[in-house]
């Protein structure tokens, strides 16, 4: 016992120095991971131990402990899937009689899931279409079509996040690719930096919503949710975005006095001439949504016919080499393995909720305080926006999911609607303070200082709210289309 104690030390040390120094990870990262090591080298005589402790003090004191360490170490801004299976380990080692074994089988077979490949297959495709030329393209069509409104280029940022949207399925690929081509040309026409980093950040919101959105597939996989309907109901739920930001972008330029990019009126034959380069990009959604419902190919299978069509655009667009395939590549597989990691550690969790029956008590008390299920849409809402506003968007989505779908099912709301509300909220917790990611990102980009973000982001935050609350109270703008379709919901 000795032996292994005085090995696990030693391994501990040696980890914790590797990753805060040569790696140059955060303190709480290497502590939390050094720990883990210690652990895991130890297990088989500090369980019993452990035991003891966790028979005293009772599973539901266990569960809080557990919660709370999650939380805090999501607010050290320790990796997602770190908190969440450093939680769910200590619930394993003071829960006795629950072997530790299928911890590690749970975290592996929640990654076997076949829909589960549609993640890194739609990764790859936005990657190799930004590497592939189609985003000049789509930008100079978007510029065709805004570019005689006020505030032109403020109207082609909202656009192109739109198009793209359907193309990357990354907000924060899509604001940081936006934040360096199109603020630096905005401030030269006379835009503040303020109000072109807000405008990139607020429409790169979009892309979630717009299919092939990343965070649809996620929750399509960890509510069991049709991710082809989720897909067709992000086309009218991203449009209504898209139309809503345009409008407030307007009136702000009309009143700012933001110019727009040209004043004549654009020829049939000079519109064609923008479009043609981009009808083939932009056809994409199309063959998704379309290929799913006829049945040609699944949602999984869909994110492969993507790769190969984004590889035939640079190919014929004439931009894609060996080079950028690798770096493609590379990419594709970073991103995915980020992702992946956070569903194996939400699939332990859910775990954990069901043994508990947390999600079956959570809705007896929900049902009980709610009289209906517009109560419990306001206060779904108010409570996601609060904690979007200081956790990542996938990590909340990992632990609150499981326990809100199955309640939203108690009073009777659409799961598609659903999904779409809790999806967007997300949306919105990354545009806002104090974590919000897109801020961090485009401001990182631009320069610009988070207050002055802050300060000229209030109408958008107000128009934000407009829009929930619409998507909370007209279910048929989340599920018309769907019903259209589909012939059902």
């Amino acid at each position: 016992m000795s032996g292994t104690l005085i090995i696990g030390i030693v391994a501990a040390v040696a980890a914790l120095l590797l990753l805060k120094f040569p790696m140059k990870r955060s303190w709480p990262v290497a502590i939390v991971c050094a720990l883990a090591l210690l652990i895991s080298i130890n297990i088989e005589w500090i369980k019993p131990y452990l035991e003891v402790v966790g028979t005293t003090l009772g599973t539901n004191v266990v569960l809080g402990i557990a919660a709370i360490m999650m939380l805090v170490l999501l607010f050290l801004k320790v990796p997602v899937f770190v908190a969440v299976l450093g939680a769910s380990l200590l619930y394993f080692l003071f829960n006795p009689g629950i072997n530790q074994i299928i911890f590690g089988q749970m975290a592996v077979g929640g990654t076997e899931s076949a829909s589960l490949l549609a993640i890194p297959f739609f990764v790859c495709a936005g990657v190799f279409m930004n590497y592939s030329g189609v985003t000049s393209r789509i930008m100079d069509f978007c510029s065709a079509i805004t570019g005689r409104m006020p505030g032109g280029l403020a109207q082609v940022n909202v656009l192109l996040s739109t198009l793209m949207g359907g193309l990357s399925g990354s907000n924060l690929a899509d604001a940081a690719m936006e934040a360096k081509m199109l603020v630096p040309e905005m401030e030269k026409q006379g835009f503040s930096k303020e109000f072109s980093t807000v405008v990139t950040a607020a429409s790169a919101m979009i892309t979630p919503l717009i299919p092939p959105g990343i965070a649809m597939i996620l929750y399509g996989c960890i509510a069991d949710v049709s991710i082809g309907k989720l897909f067709t109901s992000g086309i009218t739920v991203g449009a209504t975005l898209c139309v809503a930001m345009m409008i407030l972008v307007h009136f702000v330029s009309k009143k700012r006095g933001y110019a727009p990019i040209r004043t004549e009126k654009l020829t049939l034959k000079q519109f064609w001439g923008h479009l043609r380069p981009a009808l083939l990009p932009l056809c994409l959604p199309i063959i998704i949504i379309g290929g799913i419902r006829l049945g040609i190919f699944t949602a999984t299978e869909a994110g492969a016919v993507a790769i190969i069509y984004a590889v035939i655009l640079g190919i014929i667009y004439r931009e894609l080499n060996f080079k950028l395939v690798l770096q493609a590549c590379k990419e594709t597989v970073t991103t995915t393995a980020g992702i992946m990691l956070i569903v194996s550690a939400a699939s332990v969790f859910s775990w954990v909720l069901t043994k508990e029956r947390i999600p079956q008590q959570l809705t007896e008390f929900i049902v009980a305080i709610c009289p209906n299920k517009y109560a419990f849409l306001i206060a779904v809402n108010i409570f996601v926006l609060i904690v979007g506003m200081f956790i990542e968007g996938n990590a909340t989505m990992i632990v609150l999911v499981p326990l809100l779908a199955p309640i939203a099912a108690q009073y009777g709301i659409n799961e598609i609607q659903f999904a779409m509300i809790y999806i967007f909220n997300n949306a919105i917790g990354a545009l806002s303070p104090p974590m919000g990611t897109l801020m961090f990102v485009t401001c990182g980009v631009t320069g610009c200082k988070t207050k002055n973000f802050i300060r000229e982001a209030v109408p958008f935050y107000f128009l934000l709210l407009i829009v929930l609350l619409l998507f909370t109270f007209c279910p048929p703008v989340t599920t018309a289309i769907v019903r259209l379709i589909y012939g059902s919901v």
